[in-house]
């Protein structure tokens, strides 16, 4: 059993930002501007109705992202992120600029069309 103030530090990373699409969904929500389900959902393409409550909810969760709903009809439901949320973006960038440099290196193109240009 894992004593959670022992937890490694890479685990507890893994942990909150692990999966294929939280670190897209922090990216998107990265901006000034609340989105919602159905903008987050059309940006991200493929991924399921499920999935993507799923991975809002733990996001959520960690304390990452904020969901705001609102009262009118029909309803109405906003995700950004938190400060928390926005703490990470520059550990989140500094990673981005290490896949850009990796990716150069195999000759891809260093571009995510679905939420933001890293040149």
């Amino acid at each position: 059993m894992t004593d959670k103030k022992t937890i490694c530090p890479l685990r507890f990373l893994t942990d909150t930002f692990g999966g294929k699409w939280k670190l897209p969904i922090i990216c998107i929500l990265s901006g000034e501007k609340p989105q919602r389900y159905s903008a987050i959902k059309r940006r991200l393409g493929d991924i399921t109705n499920m999935m993507l409550s799923q991975s809002l909810k733990e996001l959520e969760a960690a304390g990452m992202v904020s969901r705001t709903q609102y009262n009118e009809v029909p309803p109405r439901v906003e995700y950004s992120l938190t400060e928390r949320g926005k703490g990470a973006l520059p550990m989140l960038t500094s990673a981005a600029q290490w896949a850009v440099s990796e990716m150069e290196c195999e000759g891809l193109s260093p571009y995510c069309g679905e939420c933001c240009s890293t040149q």
